[in-house]
């Protein structure tokens, strides 16, 4: 028989006269039938049940209260509120409470402190993550913790003494660490353009101007601009730190707005760049090229610029995403920078054939040498950033980020090495 989700428990009467209602197999007396009282503790019951989000652990006492309880109570809750998608909170958090379910599922929760959390963090390190990796995850340990404490499921102490333990420290502990983001230089991102489609080479230069996150350059409609100014003003509706309240706005100036005017001839939800449009482009161009007749090959009795349903797993989408925007510029990167023999594709073999032709030792190089040569789309934000910061100021790279505090910026902005080696050459 399925849960029933909506409907709201009903108001019974006991063999013994009193008034119940039943929670999660529990019964609560609530008092004489049908008396105000009853009433009154049954509508005090239900909506604390309700507030819970129906949780199956409501009225367990804390001392019953295991962690593999709290983990579902806290997925529940990530679930409704940071969402399932790939690039979701919630996505990160379920990697980062495996260890502690692994070690601790059927302990109570109230008894984890700092032994069972440093042992969660021992499972990671030996794990082979990096130092950052492993505060990252172990703050959102702690956060579950909090988060059980706020619905008082738990004592407020568990969450405070968590809170207390220092995160691992760089050169005091074994687990390595990871190298900073660096700006990407503008040589890369010219020889890696002339290997991108049109459309995803216009949302490269035009981060790279403007400054902004991965997602909202994906999420760019032609609602998001106001022209009225010689310098555009793009108010997003969807960004990073809209659930704290804040404002995010591009300033697109001549150049960006050259960029985008082409594509502002649509309806005004529709975002500007479309993988559907650059699969078409594509099309077109292999199409134009094609010099077997259309009656013969695998457009046989098919349209020019037709394909076999069998090459494609699914439909090109409507919008981009920070995953397939990050993936085109790294499948760019292989053809701008393709690795040299024997690790190098040959002409017409697939990434699949050539995984299967190299050995395990020419895999690894051939990873390294991918990881060497590929840059992500967070590093156009780095160098514009490092680049405003440079000319105008550290208040201004702070604006263009749509960074509340100028602390975040400079993780993003670089110091300028010239500036230090000009004092050293005066003053040095």
């Amino acid at each position: 028989m399925p849960k029933l989700t909506k409907s709201v428990p009903k108001y019974r009467k006991h063999s013994s006269g009193e008034a119940r209602v039943t929670l999660n197999g529990r019964d609560y007396l609530l008092g004489p039938w049908n008396s105000k009282t009853s009433i009154r503790e049954y509508d005090r019951i239900v909506a604390e049940y309700l507030a819970s989000g129906r949780s199956p652990s409501f009225g367990i006492e804390a001392d019953a209260y295991t962690v593999a309880m709290l983990i579902r109570d806290y997925f529940r809750f990530c679930r409704s509120y940071y969402g399932t998608g790939k690039t979701s909170e919630y996505v990160r958090i379920v990697p980062a409470v495996k260890p502690l379910r692994d070690l601790y599922a059927d302990h109570d929760a109230v008894s984890f402190g700092p032994t069972g959390y440093k042992a969660v963090r021992q499972v990671m390190i030996e794990a082979g993550l990096s130092r950052q990796g492993i505060n990252s995850r172990m703050k959102k340990v702690v956060r579950a913790f909090k988060w059980a404490a706020s619905e008082g499921k738990i004592p407020a102490a568990v969450f405070d003494m968590l809170k207390l333990i220092p995160s691992l420290k760089a050169g005091r502990t074994t687990a390595p660490d990871t190298e900073p983001v660096t700006p990407v230089d503008d040589d890369v991102v010219e020889a890696t353009v002339k290997s991108l489609s049109p459309i995803v080479s216009d949302m490269v230069m035009l981060q790279r101007l403007l400054g902004c996150r991965p997602g909202e350059v994906c999420n760019l409609t032609p609602a998001s601009f106001d022209r009225s100014d010689d310098v555009w003003v793009a108010t997003l509706t969807e960004h990073k730190t809209k659930h704290h309240g804040h404002t995010r706005k591009l300033f697109v100036g001549p150049k960006a707005q050259a960029i985008i005017l082409p594509y502002l001839d649509r309806d005004n939800d529709v975002p500007l760049f479309r993988p559907c449009e650059a699969v078409a482009i594509r099309r077109q161009r292999d199409a134009a090229k094609r010099t077997t007749p259309l009656s013969c090959g695998n457009c046989s009795g098919r349209r020019s610029g037709g394909f076999r349903r069998g090459n494609y797993r699914k439909s090109p989408g409507d919008a981009y995403t920070t995953e397939s925007y990050r993936r085109a510029i790294h499948n760019a990167c292989d053809k701008a920078f393709p690795a040299p023999a024997p690790l190098g594709q040959l002409p017409r073999e697939s990434d699949r054939a050539r995984k299967r032709r190299l050995s395990a030792s020419q895999l690894e190089q051939l990873a390294k040498w991918q990881s060497d040569h590929r840059w992500g789309p967070n590093r156009l934000r780095h160098a514009r950033g490092t680049e405003v910061r440079k000319t105008f100021g550290l208040e201004e790279a702070q604006v263009t980020l749509g960074h509340r505090k100028a602390d975040v910026t400079q993780i993003y902005a670089q110091r300028d090495e010239t500036l230090g080696k000009h004092v050293a050459r005066e003053a040095g």
